[in-house]
């Protein structure tokens, strides 16, 4: 089953995606489950299952995709996961890197991704979002992928020229991170570590590799994460990218306003957005921000 979150009309919901269009659950469940991560924490999973087979009800046309979950309490990013990406930074460090993501740096599939105006090194990292279903402490590796609602694909555009010692300043900039299209439930994906992974900027491919590479699995990440902070329902954690960055090419590649990128993981879906230019706050916002 796969899951979306998006707005329709001017009202936002979230359905069931089937060939046909959506199947809209918010309008039938809205009272009790007004979005999708509401529908994970009340464990309504099952209860949303009993209407895959239901008519469509809005063509996929006709709605704007917004992220999948669009306010998680944790949206928790790995860094140099995949041996490719440690080789190219010369990573040594064997504990899983972790930073955050804040919830309002996030878009939905085919929305603008928006290149920062204080960066000239916006660079594409493909990579598979895990979405927790049910939360928890102390979560042992054995247990943790019966935590696991679903997965999605994640393009987690990164300000290169604002990471220093720490990767959150180059993370966080609004709309910089895509996220989509949709939830597929883990029940269709018995194994994530065997998923081919793809990047594409303006047709090339920049990024291919198979989630196989992962130095540290989705199990050891959730155990380790669940340690020093409890996994609630709807949070997502960003298990890292391949190899094949901008910033490690010669000469380096990096995302400018007219861009197409697009992330695509086997089973999972594909992901695509447009990259324009962030807007300077204007000279009259600037100084109201400045007061």
């Amino acid at each position: 089953m796969k899951l979306a979150s998006y707005l329709h009309q001017g009202t936002k919901s979230y359905g069931i995606v089937t060939p046909g269009g959506i199947v809209d659950l918010g309008r039938r469940f809205g009272q009790r489950y007004p979005d999708l991560k509401a529908l994970l924490a009340g464990n309504a999973l099952p209860l949303a299952r009993e209407l895959a087979g239901a008519p469509a009800d809005i063509a996929l046309a006709g709605l704007t995709f917004l992220p999948v979950i669009e306010h998680p309490d944790k949206i928790l990013c790995v860094g140099m996961n995949y041996a490719a990406k440690r080789r190219e930074f010369n990573e040594m460090n064997p504990a899983p890197t972790l930073f955050v993501r804040f919830a309002d740096s996030q878009t939905g599939h085919g929305t603008p991704v928006e290149k920062p105006s204080h960066s000239a090194e916006f660079d594409y990292e493909g990579e598979l979002a895990v979405i927790i279903g049910r939360g928890g402490e102390d979560i042992p590796a054995e247990q943790a992928l019966s935590h696991v609602a679903g997965y999605s694909c994640y393009m987690d555009g990164s300000a290169r020229d604002w990471q220093h010692t720490w990767f959150t300043a180059g993370k966080n900039w609004r709309r910089t991170g895509a996220f989509g299209p949709y939830l597929t439930t883990a029940d269709e994906i018995p194994d994530p570590h065997a998923l081919s992974i793809r990047t594409w900027l303006n047709g090339l491919m920049v990024q291919d590799d198979n989630t196989r590479s992962m130095i540290h699995s989705i199990a050891e990440l959730i155990e380790y994460i669940s340690t020093f902070t409890r996994l609630n329902a709807g949070d997502v954690i960003i298990t890292g990218s391949p190899g094949g960055v901008g910033k490690k090419r010669t000469p380096p590649l990096f995302m400018k306003a007219g861009d197409c990128i697009e992330v695509e993981i086997e089973h999972i879906g594909h992901l695509r957005n447009m990259v324009i230019d962030a807007q300077r706050p204007t000279a009259a916002a600037a100084s109201h921000i400045a007061a």
